[in-house]
């Protein structure tokens, strides 16, 4: 896919998610959406420890007991050493504005949480969000505008490096929109199936080949039965 023009500057965007072998995310009913080993896990806190703000979808966020933070201490120091803030900014992308204000995400205070949004989201919704500690903001009216949104990331928060975390749908938008820098995906020896699971990229998808993002194979290595791959894009 040919990248979108960059007026402005954005942060550096990677990916990262983990599949099985048949490339789901998760099962049909999503009752199971972490199956990765603990290097897996490593990997995505090692990962985090590199990023300005972590990005997911609001039903990554609803269905998953995660507040999107750095971890352990040696992680928040890995960050200090870096230059990096001790706890990223926490991103959640709810178009609807239907994210749940229960979700484990708000129960951590330990940094801001800003939610992308649009004109179309209920001002209810969005009050309960922000009454939850949210930072609000639009970027467009019935679909996100990724990439004026991704400005205001740089601008407003310093957000130079972005991580972002699903899922499907969302990781979809992000490829269309030509805005991923790097893909992170670990390949788990697992078969899940299913006609309605979720895939690394749902959503709408791309009508020709001519329109496919395109991967270059930057990196791949075996831990025990799993692969690490790293794509630029």
């Amino acid at each position: 896919m040919k990248r979108a023009a960059r007026k402005s500057p954005l942060p550096f965007v990677l990916v990262n998610m983990a599949m099985t072998a048949d490339g789901k995310i998760a099962t049909t009913n999503r009752a199971v959406s972490s199956f990765g080993s603990q290097r897996d896990h490593d990997h995505l806190l090692e990962l985090r420890a590199t990023a300005d703000a972590v990005m997911v979808g609001a039903r990554t966020a609803d269905l998953n007991p995660i507040n999107l933070g750095p971890g352990p201490e040696r992680y928040r120091r890995l960050r200090l050493k870096r230059g990096l803030a001790e706890n990223n900014l926490r991103v959640i992308v709810s178009r609807s504005g239907s994210l749940d204000p229960n979700a484990k995400v708000f129960q951590a205070t330990f940094s801001p949480i800003v939610v992308l949004t649009t004109r179309s989201a209920p001002e209810a919704k969005l009050d309960r969000l922000r009454e939850r500690g949210a930072q609000v903001r639009i970027c467009g009216n019935r679909e996100i505008n990724f990439s004026k949104a991704f400005a205001w990331l740089r601008q407003k928060w310093k957000v130079k490096r972005l991580l972002c975390e699903g899922g499907g749908e969302l990781n979809d938008a992000l490829f269309r929109a030509g805005l991923v820098n790097e893909l992170h995906l670990t390949i788990c020896p697992k078969i899940f199936g299913g006609r309605q699971a979720p895939t690394i990229a749902d959503g709408r998808g791309v009508p020709a080949l001519i329109n496919a993002s395109q991967l270059r194979l930057r990196r791949l290595k075996r831990v025990g039965d799993e692969l690490f791959a790293v794509w630029c894009l």
